[in-house]
């Protein structure tokens, strides 16, 4: 063990060496909840969206039009709670809240899922909402001429198209989930945080801990961008796409021409 006189690195390479497993244990909780918590908050801010870019006219029904109109009220009633309150407050409320009304105590690594997918859900509803709306209206026309139900035409043809636009903002979700997932150590998740705050606090070392826990942080965060970049180009498509029809245009004004002189 360094003395009170041990340099910097001295202190670095001693914790690397003494809690090297429980970081590690620590980030891959980190990596655990962060992911599913934005997959599943995916799917519910998915489902959240589609309700709240749904039609809403008087023509559909009046059972229809009055029970949609309260799903959209309360849909929204909850994304603006949680948008607009800290997710460490939310941790706070709904691990006691839970405890308190239901006499339930969750599990510390459930209770960390359940209230990540729930913050990323209100997040992502609004995000999926506006990728819906930035599709052509068109599209959706053309589906329903052809014969297409409402949801069908959304499942097929608009959904797609919507979920391509957001994937940017999807992975900077899971980005950003990485690193608020620290603030679940007020409910004694075993996260990344919790186990640096832990080392730290048993040898009143904060800085040499926090610097080995920045740097575990940023490779996190820099792998998941480069990938999510990657990935985003390899959807993007072949880049010769638009030299192929850079070289039919002239073809085709070409034909046109001679038809109208032969014309």
């Amino acid at each position: 063990m360094p003395t009170a006189q041990s340099g910097f690195f001295e202190w670095v390479f001693f914790f690397l060496k003494t809690y090297g497993g429980l970081f590690l244990k620590g980030a891959g909780t980190t990596l655990l909840i962060a992911l599913t918590g934005t997959l599943t908050g995916f799917v519910l801010g998915l489902g959240v969206g589609y309700v709240r870019a749904m039609p809403c006219e008087k023509e559909g029904g009046a059972v229809r039009y009055w029970l949609l109109k309260l799903a959209r009220a309360l849909l929204g009633v909850y994304i603006e709670v949680f948008r607009s309150t800290p997710m460490i407050v939310q941790a706070m409320v709904i691990f006691y809240g839970i405890s308190a009304v239901f006499h339930v105590t969750l599990p510390y690594l459930l209770a960390g899922y359940v209230i990540v997918s729930i913050n990323t859900g209100a997040y992502l509803a609004e995000i999926v909402r506006g990728g819906i709306q930035s599709v052509d209206p068109g599209q959706q026309e053309a589906a329903l001429a052809i014969g297409m139900t409402y949801g069908q035409s959304m499942l097929h043809v608009v959904l797609p198209q919507a979920i391509r636009n957001i994937l940017p903002a999807l992975g900077n979700e899971f980005v950003v989930n990485i690193k608020d997932t620290s603030v679940l150590n007020v409910i004694s998740v075993t996260e990344l945080f919790f186990v640096s705050k832990s080392a730290a606090g048993t040898y009143f070392k904060y800085f040499e801990v926090f610097f080995i826990t920045s740097c575990i942080y940023f490779v996190m965060t820099f792998t998941v961008t480069r990938f999510l970049r990657w990935l985003e180009k390899k959807m993007d498509g072949p880049e010769n796409y638009a030299i192929h029809g850079s070289q039919t245009v002239p073809d085709v004004e070409l034909i046109g021409k001679e038809g109208e002189q032969h014309g």
